[in-house]
């Protein structure tokens, strides 16, 4: 430690006291006397010596010192090394320990350069009574990431990845031998290639250049390489697609059900290219409907472990981003030979259910089958012809859509819950520029398919999961959601109590999730809506990919899976591959193995959804880059030590309006109140308050828009 010639004699009794703590963690191992730390301190009035003295006394009355020997004392390290996890939130770095507990906060200086999900071994400080634990990181055991994305800084004799310092806190130093070509303002990925303890710039090579910055695809491209997603798709994994043969020979169809001449559809996007899901329908004798969910059976296909297989599993879902879609199989397989295009036929596994008028399910059938779709219908066009009852398939369409309903009904009475938002869209010019904003709500159309899909789903699990009494089920992978946290919940009805609503917190799953739905239906067209809406959803655990089977709360379902998306999503992949394996009496696979498997799944998955966030952000600041100085309507829809989020009411386009720029007063976050109030002047800005913003700032680079109060 560095001796100070300053303030020698005039510590107060707080700065002494953090002083001696410093000396103490910047000599753990050392037994040490007051005169010692005197001496560090570079103390030498006798008066200001018995402080320190009384001082070290009372940090080991603490426990945060032991004494050793007769006035001497140590650091009281009880818990020493152990390993976790960065985290950062705003510019402080903590480590989360692995085996649980309570978070560690790291001085800035004692970060070893960790980044953020770098796996690390920590020193624990003695912790000080009612003190938050602190300690040092002492080594970097895995880095979480060692590629960053940026744009280049090229001069005459150096260069620098310029980065968003979010995610790194120092700019990239690049040697000119490992440009690979890079030009002043591109945008490139850079891998770190060294960082010593006491340099302040880690040093990096280029590995690609995406293009120059602002160009759509460069600027796409980097947003895929920031999360770690693929951008290209590998050229051995496409040739081994290429060679796939699409024809179906006489041989494999006498092995299925055949279905080509049922009436069959698909309903999707406009601009959808992967058909993996598609519906027939037909009227039995008994008066009964049979209803056909069939998928693209993509195992057919895809071999496991094959290369294309791997490249799957690694991807683990395709990738939507606003101006495109990433897939997760080659387009040969996803847009072409798996794709159930209209007047082709293809090869499916189908869950095909016996449905009374009042949609109650009497028999179901799960089999290999081969279909040729009659119509391709895009969402518009299917609600189009449900209103005005005219169009091709007319009859068929409005009964699966009567169907729908009831089943749709019958989920909420038993308790699913009602979370459908408003999804933001982009009309975008050839150039990828955003011309401008709309929304989508899901309308009957929409729900038609997601009512069949879900039904699809729920009995493929049921089919494996639902075992007699006595009998163990076979391993399989679900899709589980857990019950909302309690004290999540508690907050946030607490705080809707300001708004005029009460949420019941306790009693049974269906009467929790009534009560969310009756207060999701009371705040439509209410300024507060989005702000609850925002609420409830942060309240609601994540559903992920499991062996362990617990439900699913948010659909109030107990048995669950992923069975109707294979072309986009990998576990429907597992769980064709299983059921295929079960029905033909193979046994049980081995749980610990596909616990891991949806450990990655459910890991990209949320990657996946990181990154199409960052893409819809990406295409908000562009869309209002050439409106500096309008001003919007907003509302609150953060509050963080640094500042507020508001989201502008006309385009769900969010910024920040900086804690130096709320006002002449000093402003403190209250986390239990949603807000941020002034000290002298008790100004309060609250979680959904609606406001004036004016815009002045759009940072596309660092893809962070500022707004300023508009009074």
């Amino acid at each position: 430690m560095s001796k100070k010639n300053s303030k020698k004699n005039s510590f107060k009794q707080k700065e002494l006291l953090r002083r001696v703590t410093e000396v103490f963690n910047e000599f753990p191992t050392k037994d040490l006397n007051y005169k010692q730390v005197s001496a560090l301190l570079d103390i030498e009035a006798e008066g200001l010596k018995v402080f320190v003295s009384q001082t070290m006394n009372q940090l080991a009355y603490e426990d945060f010192l032991k004494e050793t020997s007769k006035g001497k004392f140590r650091l009281n390290a009880q818990s020493g090394n152990f390993e976790g996890t960065v985290l950062r939130e705003g510019v402080k770095t903590y480590v989360e320990p692995c085996d649980g507990g309570e978070m560690i906060f790291i001085p800035e200086r004692k970060t070893l350069h960790a980044l953020l999900g770098d796996r690390v071994r920590v020193f624990r400080y003695a912790q000080r009574r009612g003190m938050q634990p602190e300690g040092e990181i002492t080594e970097i055991l895995e880095r979480a990431k060692d590629t960053f994305v940026g744009v280049l800084q090229v001069s005459d004799n150096y260069a620098f990845l310029d980065i968003d310092h979010k995610i790194l806190t120092n700019d990239i130093f690049i040697p000119k031998d490992k440009l690979k070509g890079g030009k002043n303002g591109q945008k490139a990925v850079v891998r770190l290639i060294e960082w010593n303890e006491n340099s302040k710039n880690p040093i990096g090579e280029v590995i690609d250049i995406l293009g120059d910055k602002g160009n759509n695809t460069a600027e796409m491209h980097a947003i895929l390489a920031e999360f770690g997603l693929p951008y290209r798709y590998p050229q051995e994994v496409e040739k081994a697609a290429s060679q796939i043969d699409d024809g179906i020979t006489p041989e494999e169809i006498a092995h299925r059900l055949d279905m080509r001449d049922v009436v069959t559809f698909t309903i999707d996007p406009a601009d959808a290219k992967d058909f993996d899901d598609a519906l027939s329908i037909r009227k039995l004798q008994n008066g009964n409907f049979e209803i056909g969910i069939h998928i693209a059976d993509v195992t057919y296909y895809v071999s496991p472990n094959s290369i294309i297989d791997k490249e799957g599993y690694k991807r683990a879902t395709s990738v939507y981003l606003v101006d495109r879609t990433v897939p997760m199989l080659p387009e040969h397989l996803c847009n072409g030979v798996c794709s159930l295009r209209q007047d082709e036929e293809k090869l499916t596994f189908s869950v095909i259910c016996q449905m009374t008028e009042d949609a109650q399910i009497v028999d179901y059938q799960i089999a290999k089958t081969i279909i040729k779709s009659n119509k391709r219908f895009t969402y518009e066009q299917a609600q189009q012809i449900i209103d005005t009852a005219q169009g091709e398939c007319a009859n068929e369409l409005i009964i699966l859509n009567n169907l729908a309903k009831k089943l749709r009904q019958r989920r909420f009475a038993n308790g699913a819950v009602a979370f459908d938002r408003a999804e933001v869209h982009f009309n975008i010019d050839k150039d990828g520029k955003p011309l401008s904003v709309y929304f989508t709500q899901a309308d009957d159309s929409h729900n038609l398919i997601e009512e069949f899909m879900l039904l699809a789903n729920k009995t493929v699990a049921e089919h494996i999961g639902k075992v007699p009494k006595g009998k163990k089920a076979k391993t399989f992978v679900y899709r589980i959601h857990n019950v909302p946290n309690q004290d999540k919940l508690r907050n946030f009805a607490e705080f809707i109590r300001r708004f005029g609503y009460n949420l019941k917190t306790s009693g049974s799953k269906t009467a929790i999730s009534s009560a969310v739905n009756k207060l999701l239906d009371d705040v439509q067209g209410k300024p507060e809506q989005n702000l609850v809406e925002t609420l409830a959803v942060r309240s609601m655990a994540k559903a992920i990919y499991s062996t362990a089977n617990i439900g699913h709360y948010g659909l109030a379902l107990p048995y669950y899976t992923h069975f109707t998306s294979p072309i986009r999503r990998y576990p429907d992949v597992m769980v064709h591959r299983l059921l295929e394996q079960y029905i033909k009496g193979e046994k049980s696979a081995n749980a610990d193995e596909y616990e891991e498997y949806c450990k990655q799944c459910s890991k990209m998955e949320q990657v996946a959804a990181n990154a199409e966030r960052a893409s819809i952000k990406y295409k908000q600041i562009e869309f209002l880059a050439d409106k500096i100085g309008n001003v919007f309507e907003g509302v609150i829809s953060g509050v963080t030590e640094w500042g507020i989020y508001v989201e502008i009411i006309e385009n769900k386009c969010e910024g920040m309006i900086a804690m130096r720029d709320l006002g002449d007063d000093y402003f403190f976050l209250d986390e239990k109140n949603y807000c941020i109030e002034g000290r002298s002047r008790h100004r309060k800005f609250q979680l959904g308050d609606q406001i004036r913003v004016r815009i002045t700032r759009a940072d596309l680079n660092k893809k962070q828009l500022d707004f300023a109060l508009e009074k």
